[in-house]
């Protein structure tokens, strides 16, 4: 049997809680090196005309207890206003080399502050320069306008111009502060789905389901998992 069709069965009895699995195999893909982003994750929100839209954005972070996925962006962006309309979102995990996929139906707010401040802190400092330079999915005359958009930008928080960010010695990096218009957005899962790829299409497949009631600005109180197995 081939390593695709040896990754574990859901057993009989399904868990209680399926996040548990989803951070499990999440590290498990990195563990691997499954691919170059194994956290990549695809995102779909519903704009103002009731029309989805998804883009890849990457998972940072699975909190299984109590149960919600992080994810950072330019509060300014498409996805983020969307969802300042409809916070509704579906998330889609899926590793072709380990014959998985994880779906995630929930709810998304802004995380805090705080968290937002501590991983922007830990980026890599051209990433940070980026998060000021960039109005994401604004309009952009060119490429290198762009360049000099960022260039610019950067001057202002005290970075010296340079062709190339990188270049610039390590003594001349002034901290940056995380912009307010750039943070994480935490989904609350409300419905998630396993699956788990089998020969001849006898796949492995079920699906959990909680009810969320809003408590305040980003934490919900959550209901127990109810969890049903469904046909491939």
């Amino acid at each position: 049997m081939s390593d695709l069709y040896a990754v574990k069965r859901l057993p009989k009895e399904l868990p209680s809680d399926p996040m548990t699995w989803v951070e499990d195999w999440l590290n498990e893909a990195f563990d691997k090196k499954v691919q170059r982003n194994p956290h990549s994750m695809a995102c779909v929100t519903v704009n103002e005309d009731s029309r989805p839209a998804a883009r890849m954005v990457l998972c940072k972070e699975i909190v299984a207890d109590p149960g919600y996925v992080v994810f950072y962006t330019n509060y300014k962006s498409d996805k983020a206003r969307h969802l300042a309309d409809n916070p509704h979102v579906a998330l889609v995990l899926h590793w072709d080399a380990l014959g998985r996929q994880v779906r995630i139906e929930g709810e998304a707010v802004r995380s805090p502050a705080a968290e937002s401040d501590a991983y922007f802190a830990s980026r890599d400092w051209v990433s940070q320069i980026g998060a000021w330079g960039s109005d994401q999915s604004s309009p952009l005359a060119s490429h290198s306008a762009l360049v000099a958009q960022i260039r610019k930008r950067a001057i202002k928080l005290g970075v010296s111009a340079a062709k190339n960010l990188h270049e610039i010695a390590a003594s001349d990096r002034p901290v940056i502060p995380r912009p307010s218009h750039w943070g994480g957005f935490r989904v609350w899962a409300r419905r998630v789905e396993l699956w788990i790829e089998g020969r001849d299409r006898i796949h492995d497949r079920a699906r959990w389901e909680r009810n969320l009631e809003r408590m305040d600005d980003d934490t919900f109180s959550t209901g127990e998992w109810t969890s049903t197995r469904l046909q491939p």
